[in-house]
């Protein structure tokens, strides 16, 4: 007997994740619950263009003692506490089998997008944000140049509650010795897809998304902005080029514009859903630099909001989604919905 057609909008259900190989519990009910809990200081951006204090304006002494130069473009240089360092000789602690330890090498980079203090990704004419895209491709092609450096991530945490330690628009590019957790369930999801079926899995479901268009945020014709079926956070977004591509370096021209286009189109939405700066962590995967081939492997976009009624209420990930699984109570359809809604200003 099969089972009965499931809504969406109104049972609980679970979703299932293809790209780690996980599941999500939706509870569409619990969005109305009364919220007495910890309410959150609204993020602003600084005032000023300049501030003779921060360690990444342009001509400033940075917290290690290096000075920036006096940049009026993008700037790339190495993170003073940096979380990796370059490779000493290869370690191993272990002991019965249960306390394991291996040294991990590496290199940690910090990208400033602009000069101006209170300039953020979004807000910059797109002729930066491309050139911002250009130099994450670049830093990408030399990190992956470097033979103790086997993956690249690429990431931004923007607000106070998503843990930037300075309010200047910023982002990271690390590069590690071995493939991180989250980049390796993927490839090996991507993988395991293209083995099953012979497509790629995010080029099949961008193509789904783009034809049913109810978690859609933002289209052109060279990216997608969904919100995917199995989102987590309330207001995630999964950014996917619509051409198959591994990785940065792989886009065109025309499909760089596209994408640096989507960044700005997108992250307008986000400040324009509350009337704030959006926090978010931001993060691109693409395929490792181990000396393996990847054709499996799509570019992608993550954007992983905290917010989750208003500017002043965050979701929580605690409890059931640390013992448990993630769980979420804004569908993704609704929160996709409200995306679509917001003015791309």
């Amino acid at each position: 007997m099969r089972p009965a057609r499931l809504n969406l909008r109104t049972e609980v259900h679970r979703r299932f994740n293809p790209l780690n190989g996980e599941w999500v519990l939706v509870s569409p009910h619990r969005n109305v619950r009364p919220w007495q809990g910890q309410t959150e200081v609204p993020n602003e951006l600084p005032s000023i263009d300049y501030d003779p204090s921060c360690y990444l304006c342009p001509g400033n002494a940075r917290a290690g003692g290096t000075r920036n130069p006096r940049y009026e473009s993008v700037l790339v240089f190495d993170n003073d506490f940096a979380a990796l360092v370059p490779a000493a000789p290869a370690a191993q602690f272990e002991q019965q089998h249960l306390l394991l330890a291996r040294s991990e090498a590496g290199r940690c980079r910090v990208i400033c997008y602009s000069p101006l203090h209170n300039l953020t990704l979004g807000h910059m004419p797109l002729e930066g944000i491309r050139r911002v895209v250009d130099t994450w491709a670049e830093e990408s092609a030399i990190l992956a140049a470097d033979p103790q450096i086997n993956a690249v991530t690429i990431f931004e945490n923007r607000g106070a509650i998503m843990g930037a330690s300075n309010p200047h628009p910023h982002g990271q590019i690390w590069g590690n010795e071995t493939i991180p957790n989250e980049m390796a369930k993927e490839t090996r999801a991507q993988r395991q897809y293209h083995r099953e079926r012979g497509t790629c899995l995010l080029c099949d479901y961008a193509a789904l998304e783009d034809r049913l268009a109810e978690r859609v945020v933002a289209a052109n014709d060279h990216c997608l902005a969904v919100v995917p079926f199995w989102a987590t956070w309330p207001y995630e977004v999964l950014v996917v080029p619509r051409r198959h591509a591994s990785s940065l370096v792989d886009l065109d021209t025309a499909a760089r514009d596209g994408f640096a286009q989507m960044l700005q189109s997108l992250t307008r939405r986000y400040d324009a859903l509350f009337e704030i700066s959006f926090p978010y962590t931001m993060g691109l995967h693409q395929r490792a630099c181990d000396g393996r081939h990847y054709p499996e492997t799509h570019l992608h976009a993550h954007f992983f909001p905290p917010l989750l009624r208003s500017a002043t209420v965050r979701k929580f990930m605690v409890g059931y989604e640390m013992l448990a699984g993630p769980q979420r109570d804004i569908t993704p359809e609704s929160a996709a919905a409200r995306l679509r809604g917001c003015a791309d200003r």
